[in-house]
């Protein structure tokens, strides 16, 4: 009965917690962060460029529209004619496979030659970046604006020369120039490492008898939105760590009932658009402000753009600067990312990967489970290691948590004697029952708090497997050929020996079973609750459980089902030494016998 009271009280307590982070923490920052920004707008409304691309003037001296809010085709073509438009450099690297536009010098034919659409090995390798004019362009570049002193500039039309021939990969890079109608000479030096990273560095020779200003800028424009639906404990669309301003995560409906959301002027950082395992990001010059927006344009073919525009830089006559950006195009590995973030100091880049609000138990949680991984190469084994260590982390607190439930249970014919004198004087029954606890050092509230502490532990495990893409396609053994998706069985079509499908909400998988027979036999451990409503709940809890957590990951199905094993080992051993009659079985055995003698 204590313990079924606490455990309500546990998730009750649980559900304050959040509610009081979401309205003390979070939505004070959110209105913070609001004002700031409104405050940031209204005295950079001068210098902003407008959603619509119209023509802002810097105070340099600099103009033109950034590229994104001009009116494009609605029509769409083949990948392979697209790709055809214009002369291209082929990548070439261990992880990365396509080409790049001379027109524009644009990222806009990327591969992942690690991840494939499906398990199966054979299907087609990830596509992630592509030419507008297909149905799922996707595309990145960096140019620049400049005024009528400049002439032209690089842009999405300039139409690039490579320096030679030659292929880019990680040991040879590729060159590219670009001389305008002024003299001015630009060359272009893109190198990429044997992952993800692209260095894009501009030397740009003022060959004129003036001095120049113009403005480097970059952006990362998408024509649709993820397939999949999006889900409340991951973030997908717009991301960014912009300086002094922090972390930004603006979703893609933000943009489409705002037009633009425009954080404000910063210096140091990123921004890019991120998806659940892959993600496109620009690293702009450390040291340079620049001006950042989120926006969607509905002008054409509706897209999205994350994109940034630097201050003017000046080059006086005969001089040369160096610019350099960096770009981002692939999948959102760990390891990788942080390595980036390192090497090339770039603030907050393992960000990108959406760790949530207890980042300081999941990331971690995912950095234990990968030294198994690493040292057992399963994923599956290591989920299985790393419950065994949060078990050992709790131990302690769970010897309390069980041995306070079995003095309690010593303490069972006492109760009865009090609820027997005091009848239906409630009040009184409370404060003999008090006086007990107080009296044998009882307290009833000890199974409370490693259930609260197991909370956040089961969220972190969820979010590792949930959005880490080491967890995508891990198989474990047997039919568990995807830890990240629910077990693919069923129990209605006898788990694929009845040659027929079932509908989605009834797949029932082996895995989810063998989860809710261990929470059945955990719940049998203890006396069934006097109260019927309790014992009832109880019962029919297990199987609730099991309908809810087939849609979830199996790999934390298999969690919660060893979780709950382990937790039934421990506490009959605990129960054992406290002196305490184990009920397990005579629980099954009047359950069952009742239902024997009901028929």
């Amino acid at each position: 009965m204590e313990k079924n009271r606490n455990y309500f009280v546990a998730i009750a307590l649980s559900v304050l917690i959040l509610v009081a982070w979401q309205f003390l923490y979070v939505n004070p920052k959110l209105e913070k962060d609001r004002a700031a920004l409104e405050a940031q707008q209204a005295s950079q409304s001068q210098q902003t460029t407008t959603a619509a691309g119209g023509t802002t003037t810097t105070a340099t001296g600099t103009s033109g529209a950034l590229p994104g809010g001009t009116t494009a085709a609605t029509a769409t073509e083949t990948r392979e004619t697209a790709l055809a438009r214009s002369a291209r450099i082929e990548i070439d690297t261990p992880s990365l496979s396509g080409s790049i536009s001379l027109t524009g010098s644009r990222f806009d034919d990327l591969k992942l030659k690690e991840f494939h659409e499906t398990v199966d090995k054979a299907s087609p390798i990830i596509t992630l970046l592509s030419p507008a004019e297909t149905e799922h362009g996707y595309f990145a570049e960096i140019g620049y604006a400049g005024s009528e002193t400049t002439g032209q500039v690089p842009g999405p039309q300039t139409v690039w020369t490579q320096d030679g021939a030659g292929k880019l990969t990680q040991t040879t890079p590729v060159k590219l120039t670009y001389t305008n109608d002024k003299n001015v000479t630009f060359t272009r030096t893109i190198s990429v490492d044997e992952h993800y990273m692209f260095t894009i560095s501009d030397s740009i020779e003022n060959r004129t008898e003036a001095a120049i200003a113009l403005s480097p800028y970059g952006r990362s424009t998408r024509f649709f939105k993820p397939t999949d639906p999006s889900v409340y404990v991951l973030h997908e669309g717009f991301i960014g760590v912009l300086g002094q301003l922090g972390l930004h995560e603006v979703k893609y409906t933000e943009t489409e009932d705002d037009t633009t959301v425009a954080p404000g002027k910063a210096t140091g950082g990123w921004l890019g658009i991120t998806d659940k395992y892959w993600a496109t990001a620009l690293v702009p010059p450390q040291a340079t402000p620049y001006e950042t927006r989120f926006s969607y344009f509905k002008d054409g073919r509706p897209r999205y753009q994350a994109d940034y525009r630097q201050d003017d830089i000046s080059i006086a006559p005969g001089q040369s600067i160096e610019v350099k950006n960096l770009f981002f195009g692939g999948a959102k590995e760990v390891p990788i990312i942080d390595q980036y973030e390192t090497s090339y100091s770039i603030p907050q880049f393992d960000l990108m990967i959406d760790w949530g609000w207890f980042w300081f138990f999941t990331k971690p949680m995912f950095q234990l489970m990968d030294f198994f991984f690493r040292y057992f190469g399963n994923f599956g084994i290591a989920i299985l290691i790393t419950t065994i260590v949060v078990k050992g982390l709790f131990f302690p607190l769970a010897n309390k948590q069980y041995a306070s439930m079995a003095n309690m249970k010593k303490m069972q014919p006492k109760m009865e004697e009090l609820k027997a004198k005091h009848g239906d004087d409630r009040m009184a029954l409370q404060q003999a029952m008090m006086q007990l606890y107080k009296e044998e050092k009882i307290n009833p509230l000890a199974g409370c708090w490693p259930i609260l502490l197991q909370i956040p532990v089961f969220f972190a495990l969820y979010k590792v497997i949930y959005v880490t893409i080491e967890m995508r396609h891990a198989p474990f053994f047997g039919w568990i050929q995807d830890l990240s998706a629910p077990d693919p069985t069923s129990l209605f079509n006898l788990f694929g020996l009845l040659p027929y499908d079932v509908p989605h909400f009834l797949m029932i998988g082996v895995w989810p079973i063998i989860m809710g027979i261990t929470m059945f036999l955990q719940m049998r451990m203890n006396p069934t609750p006097p109260d019927p409503t309790q014992a009832m709940i109880f019962t029919w809890m297990p199987l609730i459980f099991t309908f809810m957590l087939a849609t979830f990951p199996a790999g934390l199905v298999i969690y919660w089902a060893w979780n709950n094993t382990l937790s039934i080992i421990q506490q009959a051993i605990i129960m054992k030494r406290q002196g305490v009659k184990i009920e397990l079985f005579d629980n099954l055995k009047g359950l069952f016998g009742k239902k024997a003698g009901s028929s």
